[in-house]
């Protein structure tokens, strides 16, 4: 049965290097550092690859990040995948557990997660499942 989990998280950015430029498109890199609370109480880390197009509003990134921390009480930890475009004004977001990837009582953990920033604030949509 599928579960929802929501809250608000904090994240920091941080640039590992300056963009490198080729034609059209600025190639970066970025550590993650997360803090979520509500429903997922647990840190985030990972890393985002972006390419950022000389069109305003053209742009793509991907990221893998780990979550560790308590998911309605249940301890463990687990990793997602974003996948993020944009496109003329149009933003498309894809975030997923890796498969096999949850540990202890997050152990088969599969699922989709939304983001939503609302006056400057971070919140996430959590839609999962656990054996």
């Amino acid at each position: 049965m599928t579960q929802h989990a929501n809250g608000p998280f904090e994240v920091t950015m941080t640039p590992t290097g300056a963009p490198e430029h080729e034609g059209r498109t600025a190639f970066g890199r970025t550590q993650l550092d997360k803090q979520y609370a509500g429903d997922l109480v647990a840190t985030g880390s990972g890393q985002m690859l972006t390419a950022v197009t000389d069109t305003q509003g053209s742009a793509a990134y991907v990221a893998i990040e780990r979550i560790s921390g308590t998911l309605k009480g249940k301890k463990g930890s687990f990793a997602i995948h974003h996948t993020g475009t944009m496109s003329g004004g149009s933003k498309q977001l894809t975030i997923a557990v890796v498969t096999d990837s949850g540990t202890d009582e997050l152990a088969g953990i599969a699922g989709t997660m939304s983001l939503k920033i609302v006056e400057g604030k971070h919140f996430y949509e959590f839609d999962y499942t656990l054996p």
